[in-house]
């Protein structure tokens, strides 16, 4: 790291001084291009991925190689915290799911429960209740390991299959990754398969009382009432009936279910691309007397494997990957910080994520919005029946921007598409229009995706079943309508999007962050957007967001948060260590709301100089993404690469110029 201080008072001697800081993180980053273009990096979570996927082998009685698990459980002791358990993020407190599936996975490869990690680990489990205390979600894979007896798990009959739409249920009224989770999940929960479990392990020692005796499991930690009380009934009702139900109902709704399922499988990228339906499906049709040799099984497993990192020493198994995301945020960073040879770079990036806009399949999301023809990009490489809304927002501006800046001469893109990618464009924008939700907002995958009284079925106690309008994606789609030169007067969409950000925003000045931790990550997203617009930033809303994050900035000069904001009673931002990425958010918002000369802005791109490592990118330990607030975080490990270089040479562009605002929506 540097040692030697900046000195300049001024932005524009400061903004000399960043320039080598820059030029390493610019080198830094094209160095991590692949060769076809594109820009993929870690995407890690808590122990429970690693640990479940070592529970998934040894379910289908096929243990990963012995290296490899050993590389796991390197990996898995190293996350052990100082309370003895794993947290959800790094120096997080103690949960009880996520500490229990680690201890699970230990020493089912071979770890000896009288290690003194082991024993660390059971202390603080029994201390927590024991294993009968974790979630609905963990107490499922603990019944297929006859661990827990199947009361411990809500019933989740397949039969929902049959369910009308205009039912208060319906597997299109939740999120895509509760219906690709769900839709196997209940075939499994119907067949009640015993995981081959090789090594015959069992976690017996983890229960403050035999599992078998326990009369009364957890509930949601966060009731909503009267439905909570509602579905509980329900749950009684369906327990008593289950066994009654007729044989050739529950078969047409299994076949229902498989055939879901085999639609979306999605090859070796996997059903919805992520890890938990990936492993459901293969459970399901190992369930169901599929091979475990055959093409389906194989092909689902081989998807699974594609997500393991495997290092010199440890290796662990990531949720899904990022290379769409990556990609986009990567061209755009390198895009602000210039250069006369980045033209080639940046367009190999665009012309990689050309093609992978999904044109030809229309997805789940059509249940709600029938008529809009598909436009988006997916997240991950391959994944044509989810894509997202966010990510193609950042998509278009990447493609947008390019041609605007590069001013190259017209040119034939790899699939043969006019290199000002007008068409590709066109046809995203009418698709993010048309996923537009009632209230104004825009969802990540979904319109309208937000009865709230389904986060009270019993299953769903991680209380993220849904996938409602959020300040951040919303944020996104104005910054990319923004960009593309419309203004609220002229489009009533945007102008109802816009309202709707307005609102939603916090009464300190902030705004939550859905997909990012927490309200630095929101405030960021909703600056840009109503910079994009020409939003007034004299306006109380600006304005109290300016002061609201210049508030919040440590006294480092940096920005931090902890995933602990995320707590169901809104109590406002929480402090933190700074990182890298949220103090480069914090810059990127205030410099969109004209705030380049303003000291605290000096301070923040000072501390991202300061702290630069030597390979050019930055050391961020810290969880700075969000899957599902409360249970699931994410560390972007492109975050602390691609987003501090971008706030930096932001900073050197503005202070450098004649603008104090950027002209781009991000």
């Amino acid at each position: 790291m540097h040692s030697k201080p900046l000195t300049g008072a001024s932005p524009r001697v400061v903004a000399d001084e960043i320039a080598p800081s820059i030029a390493r993180a610019q080198e830094a980053l094209l160095a991590a291009q692949r060769p076809d273009g594109h820009f993929v990096f870690e995407l890690e979570a808590d122990v429970s991925i690693p640990a479940e996927y070592i529970l998934f082998r040894h379910f289908l009685g096929d243990p990963a190689p012995d290296e490899l698990e050993a590389k796991v459980a390197v990996y898995l002791r190293r996350r052990q915290a100082r309370h003895g358990g794993w947290p959800l993020f790094t120096d997080g407190a103690f949960n009880i799911s996520s500490s229990v599936k680690a201890y699970f996975a230990l020493k089912i490869i071979g770890d000896s429960p009288d290690a003194p990690h082991m024993r660390r680990a059971r202390d603080a489990i029994l201390a927590h209740g024991g294993a009968a205390a974790t979630n609905v979600f963990t107490r499922s894979l603990l019944a297929l390991y006859g661990a827990v007896p199947w009361t411990a798990v809500p019933v989740t009959p397949v039969e929902i299959m049959h369910l009308p739409r205009w039912f208060p249920f319906h597997i299109t009224k939740i999120s895509y990754w509760g219906r690709t989770v769900l839709v196997p999940l209940t075939v499994v929960h119907a067949l009640k398969p015993k995981a081959r479990n090789p090594r015959l392990t069992s976690i017996e020692e983890l229960f403050v009382a035999p599992a078998d005796t326990v009369r009364r499991w957890p509930g949601t930690p966060h009731p909503r009432f009267p439905w909570t009380q509602i579905f509980a009934g329900i749950d009684g009702v369906l327990r008593w009936a289950e066994p009654y139900f007729p044989d050739s109902l529950r078969q047409s709704a299994i076949e229902k279910a498989v055939a879901f399922v085999r639609e979306r499988l999605n090859g070796e990228d996997g059903l919805g691309a992520i890890y938990p339906a990936m492993a459901y499906s293969a459970l399901m049709l190992d369930s169901l007397g599929y091979p475990r040799s055959g093409p389906e099984i194989t092909r689902i497993v081989a998807a699974i494997d594609k997500l393991v990192v495997v290092k010199e020493d440890e290796a662990y198994c990531q949720p899904c990957v990022s290379p769409v995301w990556d990609s986009a945020l990567a061209a755009l960073a390198l895009m602000e910080s210039g250069g006369a040879n980045l033209a080639p770079r940046v367009g190999a990036a665009v012309d990689w994520l050309e093609p992978l806009q999904v044109t030809d399949v229309v997805g789940d999301w059509a249940a709600q919005k029938p008529d809009v023809r598909p436009g988006g990009w997916a997240f991950q490489y391959a994944n044509p029946h989810y894509p997202d809304l966010d990510d193609t927002a950042v998509v278009v501006m990447a493609m947008q921007r390019s041609v605007l800046q590069t001013a190259a001469p017209k040119r034939t893109s790899p699939n043969g598409a006019d290199a000002d990618y007008a068409a590709a464009i066109s046809r995203a924008r009418e698709w993010i229009e048309g996923l537009q939700s009632a209230n104004g907002g825009f969802g990540a995958f979904d319109a309208d995706n937000d009865r709230e009284y389904l986060n009270a079925i019993p299953f769903a106690d991680h209380g993220a079943l849904l996938d409602p309008p959020t300040a951040d994606v919303t944020a996104r789609c104005i910054s990319m309508l923004g960009q593309l030169g419309e203004r609220p007067a002229g489009n009533p969409n945007l102008a109802r999007a816009i309202d709707y950000l307005i609102k939603v925003q916090e009464k300190d000045g902030s705004w939550f962050g859905r997909w990012g931790m927490n309200y630095i990550y929101g405030t960021w997203s909703a600056l840009c957007a109503l910079n994009a617009i020409d939003f007034d930033p004299n306006s109380a809303p600006v304005q109290k967001a300016v002061a609201w994050l210049k508030q919040i900035q440590n006294a480092d000069g940096g920005w931090g948060e902890g995933g602990e904001s995320y707590e169901l009673d809104y109590c406002g931002y929480r402090p933190a260590p700074s990182t890298s990425s949220q103090t480069a958010w914090a810059l990127l918002g205030l410099m969109a709301a004209g705030m380049v000369d303003d000291p605290s802005v000096s301070r923040g791109v000072r501390y991202l100089a300061l702290t630069q490592s030597e390979d050019g990118f930055w050391s961020e330990e810290r969880f700075t993404a969000t899957g599902f607030p409360r249970v699931f975080y994410l560390r972007y490990h492109g975050y602390s690469k691609y987003f501090p270089l971008w706030a930096m040479a932001r900073y050197r562009n503005l202070a450098s110029g004649n603008r104090r605002t950027t002209a781009f929506g991000m």
